[in-house]
């Protein structure tokens, strides 16, 4: 032992240390975990007892020169670059490029859509993309003949052994109210963000995924006032303050009553286009009062407690905030789209 240490002290004293290529052999050679300094003390345990505590002094004084030693030569390399890096600079080389990233416009509008809810005294909370069918469907009143059940708009996944709900990509994030009002005592006042799966044709209107923002607030005496009240302010800021709405009656299973509702067309400003059908109108969201079948189905009481819910897709809201006439170009990451939203 007493001859290894002193071979390896008289190494490490040789050692010639004036690069940065040489300091990390040094490094590797003495320093790290597997070295050789390292070597010698898991070795320290075969030494005879009574010579094992002088023996161990030897190898930190060692092992405290080789780090020092180490350090010293790290320093002054340090100070020798940092003296030389003025002369080192050639103005002659050409401009560095900068190529900045930007955020996505779909991504612009879901950080928006958040900012306005939270502001309102929503929380956010999130769910799984896989989903059973008990919390997309059944717990949301959807009949078991319900056309939304069907392979032409549900992406169904095949069934492990044994497995008798179905297993699905979520078809929209309203699955994540039902997984909250199951754990969650009312008051609730939540949206739900996300992305969903549907197998739709595409076109410039629709995609087989997009991404959907839904809300729930459950609470006592809460009204359709209430839930008009919210989207009006919603759009108010997300739009503009002008910004005309038009509530229409519509069907949810989850929802009773229900309602559609429609903004101003952005490129024709109401006349008649056909982006909008000639109808002046686009359709942004659907909302309702929460159906009693869903309250009892999670647990609630819906003679005590009431509450509305409302559902919109980002992806849309999008197209009409930045006026694209195309969805897909969402989807297709050309760059020269996603410039200009630096």
């Amino acid at each position: 032992m007493n001859s290894s240490i002193a071979s390896i002290r008289k190494e490490t004293e040789n050692f010639e240390l004036t690069t940065p290529e040489q300091l990390e052999v040094f490094r590797l050679r003495f320093l790290v975990r597997k070295g050789l300094i390292a070597g010698l003390f898991r070795q320290l345990k075969d030494v005879a007892k009574e010579d094992r505590p002088a023996a161990g002094e030897r190898l930190n004084e060692l092992k405290s020169f080789a780090e020092q030693r180490y350090e010293d030569a790290l320093k002054q390399l340090q100070s020798s670059g940092s003296s030389s890096k003025s002369q080192a600079i050639d103005l002659t080389l050409p401009g560095r490029t900068r190529f900045p990233g930007s955020e996505h416009p779909v991504q612009k509008v879901l950080g928006d859509m958040k900012t306005i809810f939270s502001a309102m005294g929503f929380t956010i909370e999130t769910g799984p993309e896989l989903e059973r069918g008990l919390y997309n469907f059944d717990k949301l009143n959807f009949p078991p003949n319900h056309p939304a059940r069907d392979m032409q708009d549900t992406f169904f996944i095949k069934r492990a052994e044994g497995e008798q709900d179905d297993v699905l990509l979520r078809t929209h994030t309203s699955p994540v109210q039902t997984r909250v009002m199951l754990d969650e005592e009312p008051p609730i006042r939540v949206i739900c963000p996300g992305k969903v799966y549907r197998n739709e044709a595409i076109s410039a209107r629709s995609y087989c995924v997009f991404h959907q923002l839904e809300g729930l607030y459950i609470d006592k005496g809460v009204t359709f006032a209430d839930l008009k009240a919210t989207i009006y302010s919603f759009a108010r800021q997300m739009f503009s303050e002008d910004v005309q709405l038009r509530f229409r009656p519509s069907f949810f299973p989850f929802t009773e009553p229900s309602a559609e509702v429609d903004v101003t067309c952005y490129l024709c400003n109401g006349k008649g286009c056909k982006v909008c059908k000639q109808s002046g109108w686009l359709e942004i969201l659907g909302c309702g009062m929460v159906h009693p079948n869903v309250l009892r189905n999670c647990g609630i009481d819906p003679e005590q407690w009431s509450g509305f819910a409302f559902g919109m897709g980002v992806d849309r809201t999008a197209l009409l905030r930045y006026k694209i006439q195309d969805i897909r170009l969402l989807f297709e990451n050309d760059v020269r789209m996603l410039d200009q939203f630096v």
